[in-house]
């Protein structure tokens, strides 16, 4: 076996006192993809900021070997001018430049401090070839969905002479097809002989491209798996994961579903940029007490937009339709409005709408409802805790105490933040928009059986997902949208992922 191309031995690091890597050991082979895998929390992105040198050296314990000499960083610039380049799993784009000025962004094609523009548009179109993208360089950010997004950053890469390629959950916000071409993109790059390292929760990924596998616990590396010598079941890898069994994925049910609750009638949204587009096509909608409704579709097919339009109007212009609770028609015109008549909506991207990250976790508890802890519009603090406690304790969210920022809590325990938030609103009508998005499957496992109690208790939940196997799991019945429009529906019992995909392609809606 050659030697590895990078080895990273006895890595400790802590933050106040509290041990984030205990014990981490990592070997990675020249010219293979080696997937880092664990529960959030288990560290892994902390070792990759670590060998990255956002965390500089001095300020952890442990040795790095990259390409057999020992690495001291000072930064990223450091191990960048190695070679070693990481991609986060937040892009960091520039929406308003063009694709050329973000991938020299820092590392501008120059002469005595003169950009030569000529130069930076032919080596930006070499690159976009070798990622797979037709796209003019001068094209503007903005313009390009994020699957496009994620390839123009492996570009930036490859335009630094990468020779370790980290991509942190770089699938997390992508759609099926997009994060196929990703996963076909990274073994052409593997065929060039360019080391990756892939972080990601979605195992199915991980078994199409893996050569190896570590999987860290408790900020430990607990299993390193090879991959080449035979297919490494996903329960496997789980099992290392959350140690313990996981016969079941999801919590077993036994729905009580009752009458009609919730009803959305002819709703109809235009683009909020582009008016002349109709992105929600005149759709109905219900869900009955104790139901859990799923939102299947491919991106852009107008999930996302239908949930929000619906909630306070925050997304779109010129809406039309009606929205009934109990048969009886009411206003969800503004967020107050909607949350004065018992809707919630739980946001796909948590960090950027869901929390306020510099704020405490019972700052953000207590948020959506703040009358609930408030005299005379005077927050009181004790109460503001208890409640905040209560919900830390039901929905057991990891953290030292209440006075945590939710900034330094791990994914998973940020979404239970979120839930909680909209829970203490008291919803009757709850919308969840991806909400197991980049976690760990232990625990999606913790928010499953949350979703499912809330329905137990008569709730009801309509949920957006793009993981297929969740809505299988989760829901009672399942609608297919299709560009801006309901092109199927299928029962719990009736619905296969052939058919949701198959109503998908088969519909044509104009």
């Amino acid at each position: 076996m050659a030697e590895p191309i990078l080895e990273m031995r006895g890595i400790k690091k802590s933050f106040h006192g509290v041990r984030a890597l205990s014990n981490v050991n990592l070997s990675v082979q020249p010219g293979e993809i080696h997937a880092i895998v664990g529960e959030n929390g288990a560290g892994k992105s902390t070792l990759m900021k670590v060998l990255s040198g956002v965390y500089p050296d001095g300020d952890f314990e442990g040795q790095i070997k990259f390409s057999g000499q020992d690495c001291h960083f000072k930064g990223i610039a450091d191990s960048e001018h190695k070679g070693i380049i990481i991609i986060h799993q937040e892009l960091a784009l520039v929406p308003l430049l063009s694709i050329a000025e973000n991938i020299f962004l820092g590392n501008e094609q120059a002469t005595g401090g003169i950009i030569n523009w000529t130069t930076s548009f032919v080596k930006t179109q070499a690159l976009l070839k070798k990622v797979g993208l037709k796209e003019s360089p001068n094209a503007l950010i903005t313009n390009l969905g994020v699957g496009k997004q994620q390839l123009i950053e492996i570009a930036k890469a490859l335009s630094k002479e990468v020779k370790l390629l980290i991509l942190d959950e770089p699938t997390a916000s992508l759609n099926e097809t997009d994060s196929d071409a990703l996963m076909e993109l990274l073994l052409e790059l593997k065929r060039q002989g360019i080391t990756c390292i892939l972080i990601s929760h979605k195992l199915n990924e991980i078994s199409k491209v893996a050569d190896s596998i570590t999987v860290l616990r408790d900020g430990a590396t607990v299993a390193s798996l090879d991959c080449t010598s035979g297919k490494i079941s996903e329960d496997t890898v789980i099992r290392h994961m959350v140690g313990r069994e996981m016969a079941d994925r999801y919590p077993k049910r036994r729905p009580d579903i009752g009458g009609k609750v919730f009803e959305v009638k002819n709703w109809k949204v235009h683009h909020e940029v582009h008016p002349e587009r109709v992105v929600i096509k005149g759709v109905d909608l219900h869900v009955k007490r104790g139901e859990i409704v799923g939102i299947a579709g491919l991106m852009g097919a107008g999930r996302t937009e239908l949930a929000m339009s619906i909630f306070g109007k925050t997304y779109g212009r010129d809406i039309s339709g009606e929205v009934f609770l109990h048969g009886k028609k009411v206003d969800t015109s503004t967020v107050q409005k909607a949350i004065n008549n018992r809707i919630a909506y739980v946001t796909e991207d948590r960090k950027g709408y869901g929390l306020v990250l510099d704020e405490t976790i019972a700052w953000n508890t207590t948020l959506a409802n703040l009358n609930a802890v408030s005299t005379n519009a005077v927050i009181d603090e004790g109460r503001e805790f208890n409640v905040a406690e209560d919900y830390r304790r039901k929905l057991n969210i990891r953290s030292p105490d209440v006075f945590a920022r939710t900034v330094n809590l791990s994914g998973g325990n940020q979404q239970k933040v979120v839930l909680a938030k909209w829970l203490f609103s008291d919803p009757e009508v709850l919308i969840l928009d991806e909400p197991t998005r980049g976690i760990d499957v232990g625990a999606k496992y913790e928010i499953y059986t949350i979703i499912a109690q809330l329905a137990a208790e008569g709730k009801c939940v309509l949920m957006i997902s793009s993981e297929m196997p969740e809505l299988l799991g989760m829901c009672d019945r399942i609608c297919v949208l299709n560009e801006g429009k309901f092109v199927a529906e299928f029962t719990a019992a009736e619905a296969t992922q052939e058919k949701i995909m198959r109503s998908i392609v088969t519909s044509g809606v104009n």
